[in-house]
């Protein structure tokens, strides 16, 4: 086998690819697509993110790596004015406890304020914060059969 080695034409042709590409204080696999990589923001899902690319200005299917900067801060300013861009139904925190204004949080935090409403749940002693307090479901699952932990329940032979 001959090794083949590309000459600076074939270099410059191909766009250099950002291997990790910073939005919202987290790194980006720069070797997917618009929209599968920013479903990797917690947050924001595909459907979401098709939406932000598409407002941006931006294919979806484009790698993120591939996108210059000017893009990509395009891609930030759409994200950052995320209520004004899609549907008030789209959004994650609707007429929030402390401030009553719709909203959507992405990141740190949406995991932030999802745990201080479990606390409140918890102080307050309402049905949802005790379930969540002994660790059971939440959600009106059933509990009979299935979400056992510890030791298995059931018939056990009488030992002859």
């Amino acid at each position: 086998m001959e090794d083949v080695e590309k000459t600076t034409e074939e270099i410059e042709g191909t766009p250099e690819i950002k291997h990790l590409v910073r939005i919202v204080n987290t790194d980006l696999d720069g070797h997917k697509s618009v929209q599968y990589a920013l479903a990797g923001l917690k947050g924001i899902g595909i459907r979401t993110a098709k939406i932000l690319a598409n407002n941006a200005g931006i294919e979806s299917t484009e790698i993120i790596g591939s996108l210059n900067d000017s893009e990509i801060e395009k891609l930030k300013k759409t994200i950052d004015d995320f209520e004004n861009v899609v549907p008030t139904w789209m959004l994650n925190r609707r007429n929030d406890l402390a401030t009553g204004k719709d909203k959507h949080l992405i990141g740190v935090n949406l995991g932030l304020l999802v745990t201080e409403d479990i606390n409140i749940m918890k102080k307050t002693r309402s049905y949802r914060g005790i379930r969540h307090e002994r660790g059971l479901r939440v959600r009106g699952q059933r509990t009979r059969s299935t979400g056992r932990s510890g030791a298995t329940v059931g018939v056990s032979r009488k030992r002859v």
